[in-house]
């Protein structure tokens, strides 16, 4: 095979953007092949239409002689094809354990336990990873995460390996460690491609075929040799800048000018054995340094070694464990506003609001700053044309191009005229021409305007044009000096080299890279069968989830305690029954029949007798305060009225009728008690001859007329669509906002393989809520049980299944968690709570509230809880129901595996 993959005429828009323009390409086989340019340039876009993880939309890709929009195709060369995704560890899970990971990827690819267990061995053994196997992902350094990554993507043996800037943000010493890792392992898979996005040109020199993007086209191939001949340069940075389109009098190229030296100035910033521990993990550990007024000191050092941290402990982000540090010769303390204002700080990830524009921000920042509201416009437009950010002033910074982002943020940061330039790796991604751009600014910036600039960079150029330099290791500074000064000392050609000889002589011996294996002898591999495939792909992802919600306590406290804090509150919190009306008399008459029929109504605990009263007033006042629901007045002559057996007597009765509901059954306990005490009173004197007719009531199924005793079975159906359908929704979108369902996309894995995975563990958790629910219901609430048990049980297997999928199906075509979640509460509830039979019955909705219900699972559940607890329902009962709610069951699956999406747009 000649070619690994062939692209002709591919174009691929993201609206109205072109990522790819009419792109022919071909990618020679067996080498390693680099794609090299800035963000943006459409790089990860071809990358990942190669893979299968991206749609065509015009043009043939054809990868390993199969056409990439032949899904058969792609489902065939998923277990081919190794996809490593942008982003330090974004195939990775944090919460699992290095072994956990892979175990996870090689049930991916159907491998048997043994099979997982000696090709794990082998390529920790390779890595250098293999005493780290139970450390979690999360706790990585950024050279070990690309390492694991890498070990994920060669689980399977791959024909074709592509990395996606697979090094970015990853310090020097990694990245020659995983590029050697690779050079052995192609050694021994002899015949697999490797293909590369990096925006590193030291690093595509060691490649042996690049394809130079910009702007969505190719615009050079060939060896580093033949690219650098072609453009006349003696680098590949160099080269690549000649190659780029460049406008008419557009600077090139970096100048560092001489710094002035002022005698007898306070330093800029001076920083005393600074410490910062977390817990028992020491991020900065004595760290000391001097940087004079105006100086652009550079911070060099391992990930995570704690260059991020001492920024912000001289930003006064962080209190310092130990330590302390001064500005301009005052003592820096955590809180103080006025020292913070002669600071611009500028962070790793981009951290301005990308709901504002670029004035907008501007103008935001400004007032954040204090700026005086006379002088804010025109520092706003002064920054727009300094930092050439006029022309998109108007735009919105996810719009813009890395390279522009990038000074709209050092806009930002500089818009106060700070004395200090904080700048936390500024430059990652961008392009060799932005970069220089922006380094020209930080140089005017600092011989023009005497700001001192402290920056943390990854780029070995960019560190040889510091006035000085730091080398940081694990939380101490190594070295400074500067850049030359430093290669000297360690008796180094380059500034890199020194770098890594540093590290390499001062890494703790307990977190030293131990000398890698080589990989051992090929394995005897037996290929399971299809159906052993699927169900170790679909088991995959169950193992996983159930071990990542088992790490998330407060996932875990939601999953098993809401249903239970849901069901008590809202058992006890939400009656119908009426019971303790607060009433009140006047008593005009003061009689023995006055008197009897005042106990009539306090001898009953649905009313609560309060202190009498004696005007309409005093009703007025107390009932405005809820003190009084009833008020009764009995006039004078009352009792003499009823003996005398003339004119019926008239009793006045005012009732709060602020809660109809409420008032309507006091005014009806009230009528009642009055007609029996007159039926009584009649019967006693024999003024009024007895009725021959008797009526009396009887309740079926809640005799004892209990609130509780509907509404606990009631709560099981809102409580277990309601709390599974959440937890299930935020499962699949969640892979999409970590990055992690390029796994999914990458793989051979199935939508229902991957849908029903995901699910399991909710329906598990879900209908082991239901026993702990129906067991509270029974012995908490006495709730009374006439039916079969083992039928309810059996009926809310489904009916999670159910609550499940729908939120799965929520989170299928959500982008993330909080839409997700939002959309499943809110389409839940509504149908659930009004449609389902919980406050009215279904069969006297209208037809349209009726249909609406009973297109939800809960409308056909709640016949089912309330029958089995108190009607007495078997399986000839609801087995109509439960074939309905397993339907829904099939319904939304099959929606969700339609809604989700196995190729990004």
């Amino acid at each position: 095979m000649e070619h690994v993959a062939r692209l002709n005429a591919v174009s691929h828009r993201y609206k109205a953007v072109f990522a790819l323009d009419d792109v022919t390409l071909d990618i020679p086989a067996g080498k390693v092949v680099g794609l090299i340019g800035p963000d943006g340039v459409g790089k990860s876009t071809l990358l990942g239409l190669i893979a299968g993880v991206r749609k065509a939309q015009t043009g043939e890709i054809a990868v390993l002689d199969r056409d990439m929009r032949d899904a058969r195709a792609r489902s065939a060369l998923g277990a081919r094809i190794a996809y490593m995704p942008q982003g330090l560890g974004r195939n990775l899970y944090p919460t699992l354990s290095v072994r956990e990971n892979l175990d996870f990827f090689g049930r991916l690819f159907g491998q048997k336990h043994a099979e997982r267990h000696e090709r794990i061995a082998m390529l920790t053994e390779a890595t250098g990873l293999a005493p780290f196997l139970d450390r979690p992902a999360g706790k990585l350094s950024g050279g070990m995460k690309q390492k694991l990554g890498l070990c994920a993507a060669l689980i399977h043996d791959p024909d074709l390996l592509i990395l996606d800037e697979p090094t970015t943000g990853v310090d020097p010493l990694s990245r020659r460690q995983f590029w050697e890792l690779i050079d052995r392992i192609r050694a021994k898979l002899t015949g697999m491609s490797v293909l590369v996005a990096t925006a590193y040109m030291e690093e595509a020199e060691r490649f042996e075929w690049l394809a130079a993007m910009n702007d969505g086209k190719v615009i050079a191939t060939g060896t580093p040799e033949e690219i650098r001949a072609q453009a006349g340069k003696a680098t590949l940075e160099e080269a690549f800048i000649e190659m780029l389109p460049k406008e008419e009098g557009e600077e090139v190229g970096v100048t560092l000018r001489p710094r002035p030296e002022k005698d007898g100035a306070v330093p800029a910033i001076e920083a005393f054995d600074l410490v910062k521990r977390f817990g028992d993990f020491t991020a900065v550990d004595h760290v000391s340094f001097t940087i004079p007024e105006g100086e652009i000191f550079g911070f060099l050092g391992s990930n995570g070694c704690g260059k991020s941290t001492t920024m912000k402990m001289l930003t006064g982000l962080l209190q310092p464990t130990e330590g302390r540090s001064k500005l301009f010769g005052e003592e820096l303390e955590n809180g103080d506003m006025a020292a913070r204002r002669n600071i611009g700080y500028m962070s790793q990830a981009f951290s301005l609001y990308a709901e504002l524009t670029v004035r907008q921000n501007l103008e935001l920042h400004a007032k954040l700053y204090h700026i005086p509201p006379e002088r804010r416009a025109a520092r706003v437009r002064e920054v727009l044309d300094e930092f050439e950010l006029t022309d998109v002033a108007g735009a919105m910074p996810d719009g813009l191009p890395l390279g522009i982002r990038q000074r709209l943020q050092l806009a930002v940061a500089t818009i106060h005229e700070p004395r200090i330039l904080i700048l936390d790796e500024p430059t990652s991604g961008v392009d060799p021409l932005a970069r220089d751009a922006f380094w020209r600014k930080l140089i005017s910036l600092s011989r023009d305007k005497g700001v001192t600039i402290f920056i943390s960079t990854h780029f070995m150029n960019e560190a040889e044009r510091c006035d000085r330099i730091s080398l940081m290791h694990a939380g101490r500074v190594l070295d400074v000096g500067a850049p030359q000064e430093l290669s000297e000392r360690r008796g180094a050609a380059t500034l890199e080299e020194a770098f890594i000889a540093a590290l390499e002589g001062e890494a703790r011996a307990e977190d030293a890279p131990p000398e890698t294996a080589s990989l051992s002898a090929e394995m005897a591999v037996a290929t399971p069968n299809a159906l052993h495939r699927a169900a170790s792909r679909l088991w995959a992802y169950t193992a996983r989830e159930t071990l990542e919600l088992m790490r998330d306590p407060i996932r875990m406290f939601f999953a098993l305690a809401g249903p239970i804090i849901l069901l008590i509150t809202m058992g006890f919190g939400i009656s119908f029954d009426v019971d303790k009306l607060s009433f009140a008399v006047n008593d005009m008459d003061r009689t023995p029949e006055s008197r009897r029929l005042i106990e009539a109504f306090s001898a009953i605990p649905q009313f609560d007798q309060q202190a009498d009263y004696d005007t309409l007033e005093a009703v007025d006042r107390r009932m405005e305060r809820g003190d009084l629901t009833l008020a009764m007045e009995i006039p004078d002559g009352f009792g003499k009225a009823l003996h005398q057996g003339q004119e019926a007597p008239e009793i006045s009765l005012w009732v709060d009728g602020s809660m109809p509901f409420r008032g309507e059954t006091a005014e009806g306990y009230a009528l009642g008690l009055l007609t029996q005490f007159a039926h009584d009173l009649a019967t006693e004197t024999g003024t009024q001859a007895r009725s021959n007719l008797s009526i009396s009531t009887r309740y079926l199924y809640n005799q004892a007329f209990k609130s509780a005793h509907a509404m606990v079975p009631s709560m099981l159906m809102l409580i277990l669509m309601l709390i599974p359908a959440i937890m299930s929704a935020i499962s699949v979108v969640r892979e999409k906002e970590t990055g992690t369902i390029a796994n999914f996309r990458a793989t051979p894995v199935r939508k229902v393989e991957f849908l029903v995975g995901k699910q399991l563990p909710y329906i598990v958790i879900a209908w082991f809520n239901f026993w702990v629910l129906a067991g509270l219901g029974l012995w908490i609430f006495g709730v009374p049980l006439y039916g079969s048990l083992p039928v309810l049980g059996l009926a809310a297997l489904f009916y999670v299944i159910a609550s499940t999928g729908f939120g799965q199906l929520m989170s299928s075509f959500t982008r993330t968690q909080v839409s997700a979640v939002f959309a499943t509460a809110v389409l839940a509830i509504i149908p659930t709570v009004n449609f389902s039979g919980l406050v009215t019955p279904v069969s006297t909705l209208a037809p349209m509230g009726r249909m609406l219900g009973q297109s939800f699972p809960g409308a056909w559940f709640q016949p089912i809880s309330i029958g089995t607890f108190l009607k007495g329902f078997g399986l000839g009962d609801v087995a109509q129901n439960i074939l309905v709610i397993a339907a829904f069951c099939l319904i939304y699956l099959t929606l969700a595996v339609l809604a989700l999406r196995k190729q990004e747009a």
